[in-house]
């Protein structure tokens, strides 16, 4: 598998990105944000998470007209896969890859802890290795997590499937106590229309060793390594 880490001006978890990666022994290129092409073969694209240009204006919105991101854009297109964690979740939203928006949490603080997440559908190159319905340990870390969208698009991405990931309790129940940020309908991760781009605002990239708290970010990983 062929990878690219994109580093944007306050990207603070690409390394973590590379590493995850490097796991499995993947070919990874890391890539500056101002670059203007990409290989052709790439098999995934990697949109960090941190505080792109700090943060200003809106998370992720300085960075969504980085050069980096229209060759993101084209190759999504073409079917590459492209996963943005975190800020890189709020950058595919100002970049329009994705529906919605990230606001700012609910309680107006910036949250760092490991949640629950349900696996709400593993038909996707990258969950297909979990079971559906699954309940999963990922560590979150953001001021801007709170995920909106209009009603005709909150239907449209429930009655396609294109919710990824909802924050639950430890039983796998949606409820106001399991949602970290105010996410409409808990959703913490959606995914494009042809499923080949995924937004996360949970770090999968730092749940890939149990001394660090959770393994269960591998198998998104090894989700996407099975396919070639």
């Amino acid at each position: 598998m062929k990878s690219a880490v994109i580093t944007f001006p306050g990207s603070n978890c690409d390394r973590d990105a590379v590493i995850a990666l490097q796991k499995l022994s993947s070919k990874v290129q890391r890539l500056w944000h101002t670059e203007t092409s990409l290989d052709n073969d790439l098999d995934l694209i990697v949109v960090p998470g941190g505080f792109s240009f700090g943060d200003y204006l809106r998370s992720g919105a300085m960075a969504s007209i980085s050069p980096i991101m229209q060759e993101v854009r084209r190759l999504s297109q073409k079917g590459v896969r492209v996963l943005g964690i975190c800020n890189g979740f709020q950058i595919l939203t100002e970049s329009n890859l994705l529906p919605g928006v990230l606001m700012r949490n609910k309680k107006m603080k910036f949250i760092c802890r490991e949640v629950n997440l349900r696996v709400e559908n593993n038909d996707s190159d990258f969950t297909k290795k979990y079971k559906n319905r699954q309940i999963i340990k990922i560590p979150i870390a953001h001021m801007d997590g709170n995920y909106f969208a209009e009603p005709n698009t909150i239907k449209n991405i429930e009655d396609k499937g294109l919710v990824a990931f909802r924050y639950v309790d430890e039983n796998g129940n949606v409820s106001d106590d399991s949602n970290p940020n105010g996410s409409i309908f808990n959703i913490a991760g959606v995914f494009n229309e042809s499923r080949n781009i995924l937004g996360m605002m949970p770090h999968p990239e730092r749940a890939v060793d149990k001394n660090t708290g959770s393994n269960d970010g591998n198998l998104m990983f090894e989700s996407l390594k099975s396919l070639f």
